[in-house]
């Protein structure tokens, strides 16, 4: 990474471990590096223009008028109608505002970094920017924010105390200090993706934030019907080493450990790098096809360098 890491970590107040309000607030200023703009299908619905083709989009009430000859009547205002002695029929409008739903991943494996920041902090960094940047597009935002043990729902609006209150669910959600233990992550995943699929509004944009090692194939499938209502879009947050070992001029073995098992890699052989860059590739691949079968878009967003840094990049800010 071609950048200062103290220099960054200072910038943010961070020490990549653990998580504080203060960096979270940060992005409010960085919002506009950020493009939510909805797909062609949503953007109609939100514009008022054309009737929207996903299900379940509310329309909301906007006036009464004269009753005109070929008006549905099953949309007569039959109280103002009353009133006046003339009959008036209601007229609707699609429902403008967009929610944003959040879904942050603050499980087990989440709790990993090599580089800058743990894979925990820089979801929670991205959540607070798609949070802050809904916000100043006047959507309402909510999220789902849960670790090993609890989660958190915070229901969408659209307020600015309500972005505060989902930075600080993230900060009281994150954890990195738990006790690490054998646990079912791909249990955990499933109820959270079951939880969100009963939460998550029609028509929202729903970002998920994380590394789905513990994605299965019944995550996967709700997934996929919560894509049919909804528009997903799949940030996958890795770390370096979860991609290539680190380059080493001499052989030397490395200790790593996921808080429970521990083993040893050689570095320094090349055989090694490349039988292990090509096991990580074929897990990632595999993650990008289960998305890509249900036509969800997946972006890769890496906890080795800032992320004000990967969205300076046109084609990632708009990715995003």
């Amino acid at each position: 990474m071609n950048t200062n890491i103290p220099t960054w970590l200072t910038k943010y107040q961070t020490n990549g471990v653990d998580l504080s309000l203060h960096e979270l607030m940060f992005y409010r200023g960085l919002s506009s590096l950020l493009n939510l703009s909805p797909s062609r299908d949503i953007a109609g619905a939100l514009s008022g223009g054309e009737r929207p083709k996903i299900k379940g989009r509310g329309m909301e009430f906007d006036e009464a008028r004269h009753y005109q000859p070929g008006d549905d009547i099953r949309s007569i205002d039959w109280r103002v109608t009353a009133r006046t002695g003339k009959t008036h029929t209601k007229v609707f409008r699609e429902e403008r505002e967009r929610p944003v739903f959040v879904f942050t991943d603050f499980s087990q494996s989440m709790y990993f970094g090599t580089t800058f920041l743990c894979k925990s902090v820089q979801a929670a960094h991205l959540s607070s920017l798609i949070t802050w940047n809904a916000i100043q597009r006047g959507d309402k935002v909510g999220g789902l924010i849960f670790n090993n043990d609890s989660d958190m729902e915070l229901k969408p609006k659209a307020q600015m105390k309500s972005a505060l209150k989902f930075m600080q669910a993230l900060v009281d959600t994150h954890s990195p200090t738990f006790k690490v233990t054998q646990v079912d992550s791909e249990r955990i995943f499933d109820s959270a993706i079951a939880r969100l699929r009963h939460i998550a509004k029609p028509g929202a944009l729903v970002y998920l934030i994380s590394d789905f090692n513990a994605l299965s194939p019944s995550a996967m499938a709700t997934i996929g019907q919560i894509n049919r209502y909804c528009e997903v879009k799949a940030m996958l947050v890795n770390d370096p080493m979860e991609t290539t070992l680190p380059e080493s001029n001499s052989k030397q073995k490395l200790s790593i450990t996921n808080g429970i098992k521990r083993q040893l890699v050689n570095l320094g052989e090349t055989k090694t790098n490349i039988d292990y860059a090509s096991k990580q590739a074929k897990h990632l691949g595999a993650i990008k096809d289960a998305f890509d079968k249900y036509a969800i878009p997946l972006r890769v967003v890496s906890a080795g360098m800032p992320l004000e840094l990967q969205l300076t990049n046109r084609d990632m800010g708009e990715a995003l």
